[in-house]
């Protein structure tokens, strides 16, 4: 419990005081102030106060890790406090320890234990889809690796990864929370598409929570399909395409795998620079081939490789980034997500019913505010929402609907009602036909030589179809002037 105890202390309360007051505290430039200095020693013993009692923790003397944490702890934020009200001490130096502690957390404690507090303990039994299968392990989410290398020391904190996390927490807030919530639902057929591929979960969340938000059935303007927005030809690559008339783009568990497939490539193809494979995800493999040219080693954010790409994979990078940060520390930035049980369960329909009639009958139970609509069509992607499923039909839902459904959903009037809106008729507006559009007149044209005496209104005359102007513009003439011998176009008339 000590190491549980340490992340809760960790929680970005006395930061957050801190980074709120950047401006007041920005560097005054020149040597410190001993005011300053004095901070900043204060800063490196809690620095080393936390070190220490990881050591201590891993030989086994839990009491005195709790102690030298809980001194450590007290030490950093009162500093960080301080700071705020101090001229000339610099932020980014507590933004920077704050950081290497979350790194710290991350990789350095004994594979059997576990410090974070912040994976939701219910995810810890989800099935891996049949009755009966093992359960899903847990995310390992304090040591999570991409092919042997911790994710925390591949992501960089960077200026435009801090610009995400801003974003996320602020204007992007709703869609994190919405991916976060469509994701626990989804996780045990997405997760272990991209544990098979040895890769890590936060990641997966990310390309998600930026994709579509969790929604199965998103397309974008581009053609991009499904919850992480496959292209048809890319997705016709990694075994995605058409299966008794469904899109499997919108299949969460072939999605998922396809997803993992192509990252890997790209790994390989980019020397497992994240960055780099990330953007090629977004702007296309050929384009990052190029940009990059052979040196994998390449920052993403190098001029050379930045400046060739466009605006929305310059964005898109970190922010993917930024996701899967706070899917790892969502109580280090004051971030907490809801408690999901995302247990998958099925129903078998005791009488007819569309998705649409469900999600009424079920109504906010379980405390989904929004209702169940969403979760509803994520986890039978092949139906119609609006098509009424016949008695013995099998629907996915997730567990605790099970009881919700055989007891609000059979019998009573929820179901009543439901099918009662569901059934409604809308009156059909016939709209006056319009009138039939005549065909043009086809007319060819033929040739008239002028004889003595013709004039164009002769001419026109003996046509029966045509006008002066018609004629005249036909043969380019001014003021009506004819000569002898001249040849016309003339229409054929009908």
């Amino acid at each position: 419990m000590l190491l549980r105890s340490v992340v809760r202390s960790l929680r970005l309360t006395p930061f957050a005081l801190a980074f709120g007051l950047l401006a007041a505290c920005a560097s005054a430039g020149g040597r410190p102030s001993a005011p300053v200095n004095a901070l900043y020693g204060q800063l490196d013993q809690a620095s080393k106060g936390y070190e220490t009692a990881l050591q201590q923790s891993r030989a086994g003397n839990l009491e005195a890790s709790q102690l030298t944490l809980t001194q450590s702890l007290d030490q950093l934020k009162a500093a960080s406090a301080r700071c705020g009200n101090t001229s000339g001490c610099d932020p980014q130096r507590f933004f920077s320890v704050f950081d290497r502690l979350l790194r710290l957390k991350d990789g350095d404690f004994d594979d059997g234990q576990d410090l974070n507090s912040d994976v939701d303990p219910s995810q810890a039994a989800l099935a891996a889809g049949k009755t009966g299968a093992a359960s899903l392990p847990e995310a390992q989410r304090s040591v999570t690796l991409l092919h042997g290398q911790k994710l925390s020391e591949l992501i960089a904190m960077n200026g435009p990864v801090k610009a995400a996390l801003e974003m996320w927490l602020t204007q992007w807030r709703p869609q994190l929370m919405d991916a976060y919530v469509n994701y626990q639902y989804l996780r045990y057929q997405m997760w272990p598409q991209y544990q098979k591929a040895d890769l890590p979960e936060a990641l997966l969340f990310g390309i998600m929570a930026k994709e579509s938000g969790g929604k199965v059935h998103a397309v974008s303007r581009s053609g991009a399909a499904g919850p992480l927005q496959f292209m048809y030809a890319t997705g016709m690559r990694f075994g995605l395409g058409m299966d008794n008339g469904f899109d499997t783009r919108f299949d969460p568990a072939a999605s998922a795998r396809a997803n993992a497939e192509y990252l890997n490539e790209q790994l390989g193809v980019f020397n497992n620079n994240l960055e780099l494979t990330i953007g090629a995800y977004n702007g296309g493999e050929g384009r990052m081939r190029r940009a990059v040219g052979d040196d994998t080693s390449v920052s993403f954010y190098d001029p050379r490789v930045y400046n060739q790409l466009s605006q929305e994979t310059r964005d898109y990078v970190p922010s993917v980034l930024a996701a899967a940060w706070l899917f790892l520390h969502p109580d280090s930035y004051n971030l907490r997500f809801p408690r999901i049980d995302g247990l998958p369960g099925s129903i078998t329909l005791q009488r007819p019913a569309s998705l649409s009639e469900l999600t009424v009958c079920l109504g906010s139970t379980a405390g989904m505010e929004e209702g169940w609509f969403r979760t509803l069509r994520n986890l039978n992607p092949r139906l119609d929402p609006q098509v009424t499923q016949p008695i013995g039909s099998s629907l996915q839902v997730p567990k605790p609907l099970e009881r919700v459904y055989a007891s609000r959903c059979v019998d009573g009037p929820w179901p009543i009602l439901a099918h009662d809106l569901h059934t409604a008729v809308v009156p059909v507006v016939q709209t006056p036909s319009a009138p039939p559009v005549q065909a043009p007149v086809v007319r060819k044209d033929r040739h008239y030589k002028v004889r003595r005496g013709d004039t164009l209104i002769s001419i026109v005359r003996d046509l029966h179809c045509s006008s002066v102007q018609e004629v005249t513009e036909m043969n380019g003439l001014k003021h009506h002037k004819l000569a002898v011998g001249q040849t016309l176009k003339l229409p054929v008339c009908q």
